[in-house]
């Protein structure tokens, strides 16, 4: 099997997009040879712990109203293509995802970590909740057969969030700068949301051994 190291955000819509693509493209070709894992990388390392306005955010960032329109417009335009739902409407907050990021992490552990990510993005971006609220990401654990009293607990204390501060500055001495990002094989650095058709020729790739770091 390939490492397919995905470095992402919970609350990156292009993350989002990325895995709905990989995730057709793994659906048309059964034959893959991949075994993901998600790895931490925040889009805001200094969020106030407790999220912010996400009108006030995105303003900010984008600067103003129109900047922040602009901006979304390839997002909701490349969602509607990848088949997703999203409502960036209905969001009212942008949160700290450290938690985040623990919760995926421990999930790796559990053996469920990617459906924990597909159902952090399903809670942000379509039921429009705060991942960044502990009650809310124990809920998200629950509904992936994660024990919630646990993670809870875990979430109240500090376990393992220095980890995660630190695999995210790894992450960006590596060069990585934006997210997603896709290491194959530990040696190819694919960025951003690729369609399907990228997926499809890697894989073929891979299983031919063209690439590199070919399936063994």
């Amino acid at each position: 099997m390939i490492q397919l190291d995905i470095f992402s955000d919970p609350i990156c819509p292009w993350c989002y997009i990325g895995k709905a693509y990989l995730d057709r493209a793994l659906e048309a070709n059964p034959n893959h040879p991949f075994t993901i894992r998600w790895l931490p990388f925040m889009l805001n390392p200094a969020m106030p712990a407790e999220g912010m306005d996400r009108r006030e955010y995105l303003e900010g960032k984008f600067g103003g109203k129109q900047g922040a329109v602009d901006a979304y417009m390839p997002v909701v335009e490349h969602a509607q293509k990848a088949g997703l739902k999203i409502n960036l409407e209905g969001i009212q907050r942008t949160p700290n995802t450290v938690d985040a990021h623990r919760l995926i992490g421990w999930a790796e552990v559990e053996g469920c970590q990617t459906a924990v990510v597909s159902n952090l993005f399903k809670a942000y971006f379509v039921e429009n909740r705060d991942i960044g609220d502990r009650e809310v990401l124990a809920d998200i654990a629950d509904g992936c057969g994660l024990d919630a009293s646990m993670v809870l607990r875990l979430l109240n204390s500090d376990s393992d969030k220095r980890e995660i501060v630190e695999r995210d500055a790894a992450a960006r001495g590596m060069g990585i700068n934006s997210v997603p990002t896709f290491i194959v094989a530990q040696q190819h650095a694919v960025p951003g949301a690729q369609p399907p058709e990228l997926w499809a020729k890697v894989i073929e790739e891979l299983n031919s051994g063209a690439l590199q770091g070919s399936a063994q």
